[in-house]
């Protein structure tokens, strides 16, 4: 996978440092890997990445396009804790089928199959598909600075901990979770006809959201929930929706 980039955390205070910024609750990567968000104190998506726990070190597997950004924001935050940060040469590959010795199972989902650190490839899986199936957005894709990551899904895909106490952002998104009915998010929608992603998606004359990966006759979309209860278009595509499908 030349698109991802894995980040070293090592020094005696890495796990107390990263537990105060990420969405997740580092101790279940102490001999694993979870899956996180890192979050501007308003709430909103930053970058999302598997933390990966090692005798001496946590790596950070993170999108290559926001690795600089995540390790210059991470270096904001250490202050004078004992945290060194960089970049590795290390190599990750993934796959659906019999997972090799020593690969770890992908936390959001186990139509996701396994990831393997040391080593590099993909075994071909169609993962546009297998996303959209299983709702799971992509980083630079569904995935953007504008993002809530409880509208994408971050509690079904095992990416945040409600019980591990604060981090970054963790009061806008636990008054969302709590106080709160999301009125938009990430949905799986039907779709009839051509249309490219990036089309929005239209109820009559009001904009109900828009399209993003499709795969087939079905696609990832974000939505207003508020409005996409009828007939929906995006193009010339006939677009449907049905809340109570979507697993």
């Amino acid at each position: 996978m030349t698109d991802r980039s894995i980040i070293s955390v090592t020094g005696k205070d890495r796990e107390v440092f990263l537990q105060g910024l990420v969405s997740n609750d580092l101790r279940r990567a102490a001999a694993g890997i979870v899956y996180a968000a890192l979050l501007t104190p308003q709430g909103k998506y930053l970058a999302d990445f598997f933390l990966i726990g090692q005798t001496d070190r946590i790596l950070i597997d993170v999108a290559s396009p926001l690795a600089a950004a995540l390790t210059q924001r991470l270096g904001m935050y250490r202050l004078r804790a004992d945290v060194q940060i960089a970049a590795t040469d290390i190599t990750v590959a993934r796959g659906t089928g019999p997972a090799p010795a020593g690969a770890l199972a992908d936390p959001r989902h186990p139509a996701l199959g396994w990831r393997h650190y040391g080593a590099a490839g993909d075994d071909g899986t169609d993962w546009d598909a297998l996303r959209v199936a299983h709702l799971v957005p992509e980083t630079g894709i569904e995935l953007t600075p504008e993002t809530y990551i409880l509208e994408a899904g971050f509690e079904r895909l095992h990416g945040v901990d409600f019980r591990k106490g604060c981090y970054v952002g963790q009061e806008v998104t636990a008054r969302m979770k709590h106080k709160t009915e999301l009125r938009k998010g990430l949905a799986r929608v039907g779709i009839t006809g051509p249309a490219a992603p990036g089309t929005p998606i239209m109820a009559g004359e009001k904009e109900a959201g828009v399209l993003h990966t499709r795969a087939g006759d079905q696609a990832l979309a974000w939505l207003r929930f508020d409005r996409a209860s009828g007939p929906l278009q995006a193009g010339d595509a006939a677009v449907t929706w049905d809340a109570s499908a979507e697993s």
